[in-house]
């Protein structure tokens, strides 16, 4: 058999992946665009084209502005918060101390539980007189009225707290991969050159952690800005709008208001918005990474 003819039927063996990908990333996506357009409830046969009447009512809405801003606090708070902590827990843990290898695995096991598991377990302990930090307090005879998930100001950030917790073991992995890439005589000669702890952070390891850095962040940013699991399944979105998020109000839209058509007009917004976000940091974070 010739190469040309062998190069030929190979491209057979791709054929089933790509009618995959078409059938259900590529199609969906443009029915998507499709139904932004028309009044389709989700389940009539018959459904009109209304044109951009469905995002012209979203620009004049509260309901975008509100859950763009809950979603960029959620993704913000996320990103930031969630590689400190992460890169705090892999430098500790790159450290030459007794059972590491068990601070490392009990560091790691929030993520192997499903968020399902999660948001119920948190929801216990942000429970209100009986839940766990409440029991607690009450043992230590301080009175409360703490509400995490009831009230209005705190109910987001108790969440955001509870995405963290759970994805830290990745990020602290990642990191600590990088981190034993560092090589060893470079952070002597830093050392016989009077680098203390923090320069040595500063100008050697932050530096050759560039490309950890960028993973981590990504994955931070995508899973922020894709929030749906933990308001849904610790708040529905409330108190009232407190943890709306784009995915959640999507969501909400479609399943239970039955306005298929405003969701997905909402769906397209979004995806132009996380597609923009991510390629931005993504642009910005390589451009680092090749300067680092």
């Amino acid at each position: 058999m010739s190469s040309t003819v062998m190069k030929k039927s190979m491209y057979w063996f791709a054929l089933p992946a790509l009618i995959f990908y078409l059938t259900f990333w590529i199609f969906p996506i443009l029915r998507l665009f499709q139904y932004s357009i028309t009044d389709y409830n989700g389940y009539a046969q018959v459904y009109n084209y209304i044109g951009f009447d469905n995002y012209k009512e979203l620009f004049r809405s509260d309901i975008l502005g509100i859950s763009l801003k809950n979603t960029l606090i959620y993704t913000f708070v996320t990103v930031i918060a969630g590689n400190i902590i992460g890169l705090a827990l892999a430098l500790l843990l790159n450290m030459k101390i007794r059972g590491t290898g068990i601070y490392r695995s009990l560091a790691y096991i929030p993520t192997l539980f499903s968020a399902i598991v999660v948001g119920f377990l948190w929801s216990y302990v942000y429970m209100p007189d009986y839940g766990l930090i409440s029991s607690f307090l009450d043992k230590l005879g301080i009175a409360n009225e703490l509400n995490f998930l009831g009230d209005y100001s705190t109910a987001l950030y108790s969440i955001i707290f509870v995405e963290i917790w759970k994805t830290i073991g990745t990020t602290m992995i990642i990191f600590l991969a990088g981190l034993q890439t560092v090589p060893n005589d470079l952070l002597e000669a830093g050392r016989i050159d009077g680098c203390g702890s923090w320069r040595l952070l500063r100008h050697v390891k932050i530096p050759l952690l560039a490309t950890a850095i960028t993973i981590n962040v990504t994955l931070s940013l995508i899973n922020g800005l894709k929030a749906f699991d933990f308001p849904f399944i610790m708040t529905n979105g409330g108190p009232g709008t407190a943890t709306n998020t784009l995915i959640y109000t999507i969501y909400k839209m479609a399943f239970t208001e039955q306005l298929f058509g405003k969701a997905s007009a909402l769906g397209v917004i979004s995806f132009a918005v996380i597609i923009l976000i991510t390629a931005v940091f993504v642009l910005k974070m390589n451009k680092r990474e090749v300067s680092a």
